[in-house]
Order: structure tokens, then sequence, then C-alpha cells
């Protein structure tokens, strides 16, 4: 199985998501990173995960609210926000650094 380390290394920029089946907030944010997925495929590689499921790893990295996305570069985690956000603001901080 892969590691975090190595999925967050798969690919330039990685999009990871920090969400939980019974967030609000979080289900509003599903379409809206599917669509973003969709837009980025083939250049940045997103990631989800329930954070009920992946305790650990959320308190590794400091995640505090839900959603919380996180865009590493090389492997480097370099913007973050928590919360919903417009799916072409979310889309932008990506193409930031790509």
């Amino acid at each position: 199985m892969e590691t975090f380390n190595d999925l967050i290394k798969s690919s330039k920029v990685v999009l990871v998501e920090f969400y939980a089946s019974w967030c609000p907030h979080c289900q509003a944010m599903m379409p809206v990173v599917d669509d973003v997925k969709a837009l980025l495929e083939g250049r940045a590689d997103v990631y989800q995960f329930d954070i009920d499921e992946n305790r650990q790893l959320a308190d590794d990295l400091g995640v505090e609210g839900i959603p919380c996305f996180i865009v590493y570069s090389d492997g480097e985690p370099v913007w973050s926000s928590s919360g919903e956000m417009d799916g072409n603001a979310l889309l932008a901080k990506v193409e930031n650094f790509l």
C-alpha cells in the first residue's frame, strides 16, 4: 500500500482534502472537489481522506477544521485552507503551483 508520503509525491502538485461524511460543509464541497479533480486530470493528483478513518494522519498534519485542503508541491505543503470555498478559487490555488 502506498504511504501518504508516496501519494503527496505522486505528481509535482497534489491536492489533499480531509473531510467527514457527517459534515454538511464537506458534503457541499464534494461536487466542487469532483469538478476540480476533473479539471486537474493529468496535471495534478487529488486525494481525499475521511478524517474519521485517518485521525492520526490528520492530527500529524495539524488539521483542525474540515473540510481542509492542502496543496503539496514536490512533496512539501505550500498552501492550506479550511472551510467551504469557491471551486474556481480552489482550482486557481492548485494551478498557482503547476
